[in-house]
């Protein structure tokens, strides 16, 4: 221990070790049992240390200056016997001068304005009142330090609840220096982070989540959560969003309540398009075009082109009777009513949202809240990185800024990262065709010398194009996942490189750069496979090959049509990502916090407290809200863009979503220390690229019915073409007719009288 945590631990104490055990297991406050935790700072004391002391010793310091009070816990008297952590308590004179200047909104008057009691229609999905709301609504105003008297203020201490106690804290921490030279000065908490002077930095949780607390001074609202929240079980109830709000703050509250009513608005898109797969299910005996395919007279009758050269064989078009059947269960005329369905589901969800919004800005009194509070809250890393000062002529102050020439360079190197790794995926996804184009040869080489009826491979379901299908996306999955990991660091990097000036100019061009690369990273094998295979291929005698020069012919779509395997490729891809997401976010953070806290847990309660409890908790990061959004912004991309594929993807994603709000809502009330508080008014940029990905989903959609499905042709054929409105004759009407003479010998029928094949 270092000789000024030494002394300061001796100032507040003569026996830590007697404290330690008196001290409730859930205590928040400190040693005398009045003052509040409001943060608490870890570090471990490392052989090299001298520069980190001097920098903890330099930075408390200061941070007493600031008026914040300091309490320590040795590290004798900790779990591990290795780490010390710093208590941090802020006054009442902190607390007030800091809510003046982040004009924080407080109540001055209760809301008289009664409620339209419409409650009881919704009484079995309700939560107990106190739990919905937790405090009475009042009317607010930001705070003026100057006139406490206009304000409720019935006790000083509980007067601002932890959540913003917590906030200002943090401002403090994230602004406060610990190294003063003529060129710079060195501050934020987290520098000391980064370079190792402190291990960590959280508030506290109230209580443990599985039963309340024992202090009646603390809330439980912690233990709240979790009973009426985080409960699976309780999936059916709406969720306690004040509560949140009050406990994680707004930016959070916000989450939570997009979440949920984006999941409530999945309802009515899986409830459609469950009807549309159920009516392409119980129309089989309807499907005549396919009864054609599959019958021997026709489908029998027919000699298909091969579909590769040199090792393909002639094959009979009866041979594909399962796939089409398998692809009348989505493509049917209930997918051109499930794509214009959505395009409106889309634009209704949109508006409602921005509806629900709006309640919540006046319920959270939020309404005047202004962006411009924010940007003017400098990010820490940009007043220190930028050494430049000029005069503000609006404040008549000097403040840092980054030069134009400067601001180009980075602005350069960053657009060309990310152009890279755009290019890289692009390569990727070639990479992936070539090998379909191969796989396909050799699947078929294996057929080369069995009859032209026999194109299975194993069992009757799977064709080479399908087999070829399934390989593909499942490694195109992999690589996406690979491609994700590396990329988030290099995003991450590249926006610290660029210095913005404000925490929402980093959130929103952070958010840009993630956002393209998973646009094309999850979507472009989608959209190849739905406007570019198969549209490119030629015809028998002169086919088109890849690069022009390759061997690898360009590959067709399967018998069935493109939509079947478009509708594999996005299966495969939207439920793998789904399945390792929920892994990911629920399953890594408990196996590091079970390994973590391994040896706590068999110590009596009294030795385990509650900064140490907390202590070993995961980290959410700030930008853990970040790949929250992300994950579901490309889930709605992804039921949105290329739904008229395959209708039973908004059932997927609501399956997926009620978990999702449970499992998030776990992972924040067990699995991670408590996040600071931060305030937000709406989701932010995600707002645009929702609005862009709807415009999008009503373009590739129609798209998709009108050159990827092969229902508008039938209708075409139906309406046109037939006498008596049906589809008899449509597959001899839409093959084409080829003379054999230009293939090879060895690709030739062995039946020597047939002189042509057919392809579609």
């Amino acid at each position: 221990m270092d000789h000024f945590a030494r002394q300061r631990l001796h100032l507040h104490t003569d026996c830590v070790c007697v404290d330690k055990h008196q001290q409730s297991k859930d205590s928040v406050f400190f040693r005398d049992g009045k003052r509040r935790i409001d943060f608490v700072l870890s570090y471990v004391d490392d052989r090299d240390g001298e520069r980190k002391q001097e920098r903890r010793r330099e930075y408390e310091a200061n941070l007493q200056k600031a008026g914040l009070e300091l309490e320590t816990e040795d590290k004798l008297v900790s779990d591990d016997r290795k780490t010390y952590f710093v208590k941090i308590h802020a006054p009442w004179e902190v607390l007030a001068t800091y809510a003046d200047v982040l004009k924080i909104k407080v109540p001055f008057k209760e809301n008289d304005i009664p409620d339209i009691p419409m409650d009881w229609l919704f009484t079995p999905f309700r939560l107990p009142d106190h739990i919905m709301n937790p405090e009475p609504d009042y009317f607010t105003s930001p705070f003026n330090k100057g006139k406490i008297d206009f304000f409720l203020i019935d006790d000083k201490e509980t007067f601002f609840p932890p959540s913003v106690r917590n906030r200002i804290v943090y401002y403090i921490l994230a602004r406060c220096p610990y190294h003063k030279t003529d060129r710079e000065d060195k501050k934020g908490i987290k520098r000391l982070l980064n370079n190792g002077t402190y291990g960590s930095a959280f508030p506290l949780h109230d209580s443990r989540y599985w039963k309340p607390s024992r202090d009646s001074n603390s809330e439980s609202e912690r233990f709240n959560l979790y009973k009426h929240w985080a409960q699976f079980f309780s999936f059916f109830k709406e969720q306690p969003l004040n509560l949140i709000r009050k406990y994680y703050g707004e930016k959070i509250g916000i989450y939570f309540a997009w979440l949920g009513f984006y999941t409530e608005m999945l309802f009515f898109a899986a409830v459609v398009g469950l009807i549309c797969f159920l009516y392409g299910l119980f129309t089989f005996d309807d499907n005549v075009w396919s009864k054609e395919i599959c019958s021997e007279e026709i489908g029998g009758n027919i000699i298909m082109c091969p579909l590769c050269d040199k090792k393909c064989g002639y094959w009979k078009l009866n041979s594909t009777c399962n796939s089409s059947w398998q692809s009348h269960m989505f493509d049917n005329v209930g997918t051109v009513f499930f794509a214009i369905f959505m395009g409106i589901w889309v634009t209704l969800f949109l508006e409602f949202w921005k509806r629900r919004q709006a309640r919540l800005e006046y319920e959270w009194d939020l309404v005047d809240f202004e962006e411009e509070q924010q940007q003017l809250q400098l990010r820490p890393e940009y007043e220190t990185k930028c050494t430049s000062r000029r005069l503000n002529r609006v404040t008549q102050e000097m403040e840092p800024y980054l030069p134009i020439t400067s601001q180009c360079a980075r602005t350069f190197l960053s657009g060309a990262t990310v152009i890279f790794w755009i290019s890289l995926i692009i390569a990727c996804i070639i990479g992936v065709i070539a090998y379909r184009l191969a796989v396909y040869a050799a699947f078929a080489s294996i057929m080369k010398d069995s009859p032209t009826n026999n194109i299975h491979m194993v069992g009757s379901l799977i064709t080479p194009q399908l087999a070829t299908s399934v390989t593909a996306s499942c490694i195109n999955f992999v690589i996406i996942m690979i491609l994700n990991l590396m990329y988030e660091r290099v995003a991450i990097w590249i926006t610290d490189m660029e210095i913005p000036k404000t925490h929402l100019e980093y959130e929103n061009k952070l958010t840009v750069k993630m956002f393209l690369f998973q646009f094309v990273n999850y979507y472009s094998s989608c959209f190849y496979v739905a406007f570019f295979k198969g549209k490119f291929v030629g015809h028998p005698g002169d086919y088109i090959y890849m690069f022009g020069w390759s061997k690898l012919r360009n590959e067709e779509c399967d018998p069935g049509g493109c939509l079947i395997e478009l509708t594999t490729q996005l299966v495969i891809v939207m439920s793998g990502k789904q399945v390792w997401g929920n892994v990911q976010e629920a399953l890594v953070p408990w196996v590091m916090n079970r390994w973590g806290s391994r040896k706590a847990r068999s110590h009596p309660e009294s030795r385990y407290s509650r900064w140490e409890q907390d202590h070993d908790l995961q980290n959410f990061g700030h930008l853990g809200l970040f790949y929250e959004y992300l994950e579901m912004v490309i889930q709605f991309g992804f039921i949105t863009l290329f739904v008229a594929s395959f209708p039973l993807a908004p059932l997927l994603a609501l399956l997926n979503n009620i978990i999702e709000v449970r499992v998030d809502a776990w992972k924040f009330t067990t699995q991670f220390r408590r996040p600071v508080a931060s305030k937000a008014h709406s989701i932010g940029a995600w707002q645009e690229i929702l609005n862009g990905v709807a415009v999008l989903s009503v373009v590739t959609n129609a798209f998709i019915v009108a050159f990827t499905s092969d229902m508008i042709p039938r209708l075409v054929y139906m309406y046109a073409y037939s006498n008596d409105l049906s589809m008899k004759g449509y597959i001899n009407n839409s093959l084409s007719v080829f003379n054999i003479s230009g293939f090879s010998e060895d690709n030739r029928p062995d039946d020597g009288e047939m002189s042509v094949c057919f392809s579609v």
